[in-house]
């Protein structure tokens, strides 16, 4: 797979097993590991200053997204992403 980058549109099943696509908002590396913040596609035409959903998965070595299970690996995630939107 190619790699993952901002602006590609993804279809991932959500949690009631129907495709959804997803918008890719931002990609970070941290301590060598790679991580995308997506949001959905529907949400992500909302008009700006509108609040949407954001995820945070885990990009592996074959480019597939997987979730973050450790709550600590997501604060280290979530905080970092939320630095680099400040900068």
């Amino acid at each position: 797979m190619e790699k993952i980058e901002r602006g590609d549109i993804l279809t991932l099943m959500d949690e009631n097993n129907q495709e959804q696509e997803f918008e890719v908002l931002g990609t970070l590396s941290i301590d060598g590991t790679e991580y995308a913040a997506v949001g959905s596609v529907e949400e992500t035409q909302k008009e700006p200053g509108e609040e949407i959903e954001i995820f945070f998965f885990k990009i592996d070595d074959e480019e597939q997204l997987t979730i973050i299970e450790s709550g600590e690996e997501f604060d280290k995630v979530f905080v970092a992403f939320d630095e680099s939107i400040e900068q």
